[in-house]
């Protein structure tokens, strides 16, 4: 179809959070393959700017408006916004705008994933033109319970990258080089188990490092936790990238639940142990043959710190660049792209 425009449709893009990292790697991966890319969202750097269309904004946006946004688009990538209702009306525009065309669904969190938002049925909506992408065969088995087909292309990451720098990190956070450091890489919601992370590195008497800011509504109670710990507490925001896994002698993740979790593939990655919480999507990531410590094991943490394995990093490495890939994810994509008729 010549040169092809694509637009990704989001909440915000180009932020820090999940979705926005995977969005931004789509985006330069449908670039690679021959689109030419445009951002839609409400917030952050974005190239079409539509009022409306952000978290918890009431009205939605103006339908004209957003048909406008896309009215030159070949394919629209919708990321989460047709999935999670912090915004219904939008992803009804949306939905309705993109009726009949083709469209991907990336779909990162259904709402009966969520307790607050079980009750809410209509979403994700459906087209026979659309094609829908989920990050794990847990949600993937969901879909098809509610008649819906959706394809698992899961995660993908730089598992090629140079490693951090460690020392530059710690001197940044004021960390000797002889102070175990217990990084946890998550922003402060309930859902993280804070107090679980924090209960690991008082056992095996490191720092704790949490890494993300307070969101919906968690600031006096994170604040309360953070003073309550019985050993010392940073609370630094830095950007995820290689030099907190260089900084950090053991990452934890002991989170209740998650549509995927990043942290612990990262670790595996940049060559991390990591203390992973047994929610379902960890389950199914663990049979890839990761390695990972449980919470209820901290003995064998603390055996692998004072002797570590490198068998363990070596394998958790190579099983992650096999199977978590940027190459992977893109292989994924152009398959799909392929199938549907949709390649540039």
């Amino acid at each position: 179809m010549g040169m092809a425009r694509g637009a990704i449709v989001s909440f915000r893009l180009g932020l820090s959070d999940g979705v926005s990292i995977v969005a931004r790697l789509w985006q330069e991966m449908l670039s690679d393959i021959g689109f030419d890319m445009v951002t839609v969202a409400a917030e952050g750097p974005v190239d079409r700017m539509v009022p409306g269309l952000g978290i918890h904004q009431p009205d939605g946006p103006d339908p004209g408006e957003f048909s406008a946004a896309v009215a030159d688009v070949d394919l629209v990538v919708v990321e989460n916004l047709c999935t999670i209702p912090l915004n219904l009306p939008a992803a009804r525009t949306v939905a309705h705008t993109l009726a009949g065309r083709p469209g991907i669904l990336h779909h990162h969190d259904p709402p009966w994933q969520r307790e607050r938002f079980a009750s809410v049925t209509e979403l994700p909506p459906d087209d026979p033109y659309w094609r829908h992408v989920v990050i794990n065969r847990l949600t993937a088995e969901q879909f098809a319970q509610r008649g819906l087909r959706a394809e698992v292309i899961y995660n993908g990451f730089d598992t090629e990258g140079a490693a951090g720098d460690r020392n530059a990190m710690r001197a940044r956070l004021g960390v000797g080089d002889e102070t175990l450091l217990v990084a946890h890489p998550v922003r402060a919601i309930p859902r993280k188990n804070i107090p679980a992370a924090i209960t690991i590195a008082e056992h095996l008497g490191g720092t704790y490092w949490l890494m993300g800011q307070a969101e919906e509504g968690y600031d006096d109670t994170l604040a309360q936790i953070l003073d309550e710990a019985r050993c010392p507490v940073i609370h630094r925001p830095v950007a995820r990238t290689p030099d907190i896994y260089a900084a950090a002698d053991l990452v934890v993740f002991p989170s209740l639940w998650e549509g995927f979790g990043n942290p612990p593939v990262e670790a595996a990655i940049w060559r991390r142990p990591c203390v992973v919480g047994s929610y379902p999507v960890a389950d199914e990531l663990a049979e890839f043959g990761f390695r990972w410590f449980s919470p209820q094991r901290l003995n064998e943490v603390r055996d692998f710190l004072d002797c570590p394995d490198t068998e363990l990093l070596d394998q958790n490495q190579a099983i992650a660049q096999q199977h978590f890939s940027l190459d992977r994810v893109r292989s994924d994509l152009v398959a799909l792209l392929d199938d549907a008729g949709w390649l540039p």
